[in-house]
Formats: C-alpha cells, structure tokens, sequence
C-alpha cells in the first residue's frame, strides 16, 4: 500500500483545491491505477462469457489477415 503524505492548495477560505504529491507517490499511484485497470479488464473479459482464443493463435491470425 501507498503510504500518501499529501498537500493541499487552498483559497482564501481555506477550501481545498489541489493536492500536492511528490513524483515518486504519483509515479506509485499511476502504476497501481494501471494494475487496477488491468484487473478491471480481465474480471470484465471473464464474466463475458466470450470463448478465449489462445494469445499465439490471435498473434497468427493477426499477421495472415496483414498479408
């Protein structure tokens, strides 16, 4: 898990606007946001029901049709 050590930009009410995070934690977050994504598809893929075709197959069949 990431450990967020987040800042704020405020007004001048004191309202929160942005938040501040060094790169490294937003390097993080964009990675873990990428796995989640990628898990999202696979669930979605999954639960479609759709027959699966094996990746070389796919990979085969991709470059007879660029012929």
């Amino acid at each position: 898990m990431i450990s967020l050590q987040e800042r704020f930009v405020v007004d001048e009410r004191g309202r929160r606007l942005s938040v501040l995070l060094d790169i490294e934690t937003y390097r993080k977050l964009l990675e873990e946001l990428e796995e989640l994504e990628t898990l999202r598809a696979y669930d979605a893929a999954k639960a479609s029901g759709d027959e699966a075709i094996p990746f070389e197959e796919t990979v085969a069949e991709i470059e007879q049709n660029h012929r």
